[in-house]
């Protein structure tokens, strides 16, 4: 037993949240920790020295929280995953602590505006989108309601990418947030494990038939871990998110450096540091497959070591995993450790391989967020078998075991071992990653309601047939405490006036909030609230963009990852049809609108890149056309992060969740729209059904193909020739776009991508164009009427609790993790 769950260290004692105390604090880290004296102290020093004073409290909780739990005994969750987008740290951490008025007057009496600091601290570049902000607000979440849980990752040095625009092209450039140190992470040289790749595989004879296998990897390098704690709300837990950095076993290579090769002296060091370097590196090369692989299994393999590791600390044997650890795949990501832990149990720790397979599988649950074929990942045979040779014999071993139990028991046709197994051979063998994640789990789950029905008879038909039990539905979730309270100050403000402080502790207590809606003395303030919020997100633009936008236009807002399936195009053709109206019926009552647009299109998806053009060179038009007389503008607001989120979402008037119906698998962002007050128009697509349910059918704009709609058009037959030849607004848009009106320096640069909407309109943008603009145009008939409009937003508020992120893991805790 470890010594923590013996005698734990006593607690120390509370730290004063007085406002003159935290302000000597704050003197005293910036004089001794940075040595700068407060009077030449620069507005990065002193967004340091208060971080540190944070973290001080942060860690008693944290160490306490740790002491709970090896006293306790209780199970841990271990939460992996190749994104955590948590944005920036100190407003989320001061927040949750209720320290806010505290560390604002204490600057104050500095004279330091907490609000100039705190938009100097960078956003961390763990993430790219949906994937990984879901798993910050789960960790943040796990913290507030109670559940000891460490999430592993990356510690990426440049994440993704900075996104600038250059004549309206996306262009990448490495993010630097780790240039300057980071103030919120803790090395822990003591937590590092060594990881193979490639070599060889021997088989070992022992005695009394203890035989086993040895891998004998021909490259090796070090995972080292670094912390950073995760406070819940009102400081409650704070959790760990722990990010693996690689180094090299051989820093550098002497001999060669001294015999001039100086470059080549450093190739194991730049050959580990490419590994954390960045998220999704482009897999069009087998360069760029080999280093994603080696990256999923870098992190995996240093998460599991540290799991049994930290299990062995505490407890005799291996055979209590399942009841004290569970693991969480949040996506195909880190499905690969469904092998390395039997490698690990079976090769390492000498368990049978039936014994290994049932702690694997009970130890184990993956969620699953798409329904496309292509995002379900998988890996040349050939490339898997020569990076990880042990891995793809005991991929092998299990799928003999599953595809032997389905034909025997079960009675399996040829066609159906086709689709479960892990091999994959319509074409080159490929390991199907999808399919190992959910073999090697006992609950497999999806994210909303319809994506979860949808995984039953689609990607996971067979296997769902074969073990039918394991599918189950876990609807997303949001943080209300980043996604209210810290980003939308003045709303919290006005709901505590009228309901008291309940919600803040329970979203779903924002119910009665439902009483005030019809009345016009709170429908005013809640729209002065909003209007503020849009003064703040134009403010921005003008001072990133040169841009000005009219705070009383209606913001309509779409910020995603750019991909065709999430619909930006079908978004901007509207606006070209809705711009040719205007022109034309300058007689009619045009309601003054602004689109503004966000999001990262990857570095290798062509035609994502082109609709990020397209909606620029369309800006380019209708922005400085005086016939528009300011009733329509667009905008494209680069390097979209989760601090340029928190400014557009409280902003939003209408937001946009438009994407093909069935391809999506939840959302989030509709969630945090819809808890601000913003109006979501959308399909009946991911969670935008339960959506509907909650806030009622009279406070969102639906539209469109239904997922059914949308399979039986694929199946039988569409033609989208004959729909935009019968609808004059869509067939003139598309004309326009393509005959280059709007790319005059390039009027073919266009034409492919509107011709895959004439020919076969894989995305139903045609097929859903005209009931897209038709539901448009009630939208502006309910923005003429405002009181009308303020009626529908503070239902969507009032109604948008059940969407917290503390209602998810409270069922993830209970269903899948009996934590």
């Amino acid at each position: 037993m470890n010594t923590l769950s013996k005698a734990a260290l006593p607690t120390p004692a509370p730290r004063s949240s007085r406002p003159e105390i935290l302000a000597e604090e704050i003197i005293e880290r910036l004089t001794y920790r940075i040595g700068k004296d407060a009077k030449v102290a620069k507005p990065h020093d002193w967004l340091t020295a208060t971080i540190l004073v944070i973290r001080d409290r942060i860690i008693d909780k944290w160490m306490e929280s740790t002491r709970k739990t090896y006293a306790s005994g209780g199970k841990r969750v271990y939460y992996l995953s190749l994104e955590f987008l948590i944005g920036r740290l100190m407003r989320d951490a001061i927040s949750n602590l209720g320290l806010m008025q505290q560390i604002t007057s204490a600057l104050s009496s500095l004279g330091v505006d907490i609000n100039v600091i705190a938009g100097l601290e960078p956003d961390a570049a763990l993430g790219n989108g949906g994937l990984g902000r879901l798993a910050a607000c789960f960790m943040e979440s796990m913290a507030t309601v109670d559940v000891p849980a460490y999430g592993y990752g990356i510690r990426y040095v440049h994440g993704l990418f900075r996104q600038q625009m250059a004549d309206g092209w996306q262009v990448e450039l490495p993010e630097t947030w780790l240039a300057h140190g980071n103030p919120w992470e803790f090395e822990r040289r003591e937590s590092a494990y060594e990881i193979g790749f490639g070599g060889s595989v021997e088989f070992v004879a022992g005695e009394d038939d203890a035989s086993r296998y040895v891998w004998k990897p021909a490259e090796r390098v070090i995972a080292a871990a670094f912390d950073f704690p995760v406070v819940g709300w009102r400081g409650k837990r704070v959790n760990t998110l722990r990010l693996w950095s690689a180094q090299p076993i051989d820093p550098i290579l002497l001999d060669a450096f001294n015999a001039g090769d100086h470059i080549g002296a450093l190739r194991e060091s730049n050959k580990a540091e490419s590994l954390t370097r960045v998220l999704y590196p482009a897999d069009a090369t087998p360069a760029g497959q080999e280093l994603r692989l080696r990256q999923e299994f870098f992190f995996s393999s240093a998460s599991l070591q540290d799991i049994i590791r930290r299990h062995l600390q505490q407890y005799d044997d291996l055979t209590s995993l399942p009841e004290k650890v569970a693991i969480q795949l949040n996506d195909t990501h880190p499905a690969v450790s469904v092998a390395e832990l039997m490698r690990l149990l079976c090769d390492v720790h000498g368990f049978e391989f039936d014994a290994a397979w049932e702690i694997t599988r009970k130890t184990f649950s993956y969620t699953n967020h798409t329904l496309l074929p292509e995002a379900l990942e998988s890996w040349p045979v050939p490339l898997f078998e020569r990076l990880l040779p042990r891995h793809m014999q005991i991929v092998y071993a299990i799928n003999t075991k599953v595809l032997m139990e389905a034909r025997k028991e079960r009675n399996f046709s040829d066609t159906e071992i086709r689709s479960i197994s892990m091999i994959d051979e319509t074409g080159d063998r490929r390991l199907r990653m999808g399919n190992l994640a959910f073999i090697g789990s006992h609950s497999i789950n999806g994210v909303s309601a319809l994506h979860t029905d949808l995984m039953k008879v689609t990607v996971f038909a067979d296997l769902h047939k074969l073990y039918p039990e394991r599918i189950n539905n876990k609807t997303n979730g949001i943080t209300p405490r980043r996604w209210l309270m810290q980003c939308n100050p003045g709303l919290t403000s006005l709901i505590r006036e009228a309901i008291g402080d309940d919600f803040m502790d329970d979203a779903e207590k924002l119910k009665p909030l439902e009483a005030f809606a019809t009345d016009s003395a709170f429908q005013q303030k809640f729209a002065a609230i909003k209007r503020t919020n849009k003064i703040a997100l134009s403010n921005l633009v003008a001072q990133r963009m040169g841009i000005k936008l009219d705070p009383n236009a209606m913001f309509d807002i779409q910020i995603k990852r750019i991909h065709e399936y999430k619909r930006q195009l079908l978004n901007i053709i509207e606006t070209v049809a809705l711009y040719d109206q205007i022109r034309s019926h300058p007689e009619l009552d045009w309601q003054p609108r602004v689109k503004l647009f966000a999001g990262k299109a990857a570095p290798s998806y062509h035609n994502a890149k082109l609709i990020i053009k397209l909606i620029n060179d369309v800006a380019r038009v209708i922005n400085n056309d005086p016939s528009v007389r300011g009733l329509l503008k667009v905008v494209f607001v680069p390097n979209y992060n989760v601090s340029l989120a928190e400014v557009m979402v409280p902003a939003a008037d209408l937001s946009e969740q438009i994407s093909t119906a069935g391809m999506e698998a939840s959302g989030t962002g509709n969630m945090k729209f819809g808890l601000n007050g913003a109006l979501t128009i959308g399909t009946l697509d991911g969670a935008n059904v339960e959506m509907l349910e909650n806030v009622g059918a009279d406070n969102i704009f639906i539209f469109g193909l239904t997922a059914e709609e949308v399979a039986d058009k694929r199946t039988e037959g569409h033609n989208p020739r004959a729909v935009i030849e019968g609808s004059r607004e869509l067939a003139q848009a598309l004309a326009a776009i393509s005959s280059g009106v709007f790319s005059p320096d390039d009027r073919a640069r266009y034409t492919t991508l509107m011709e895959g909407i004439y020919t076969h309109d894989w995305f139903m943008v045609a097929a859903d164009f005209d009931a897209y603009a038709d539901e448009q145009r009630i939208v502006d008939k309910v923005w003429a009427t405002p009181s009308q409009w303020q009626e529908k937003t503070i239902y969507n508020t009032a109604r948008m609790g059940w969407f917290s992120s503390d209602r998810t893991i409270r069922q993830y805790a209970k269903e899948i993790w009996r934590a």
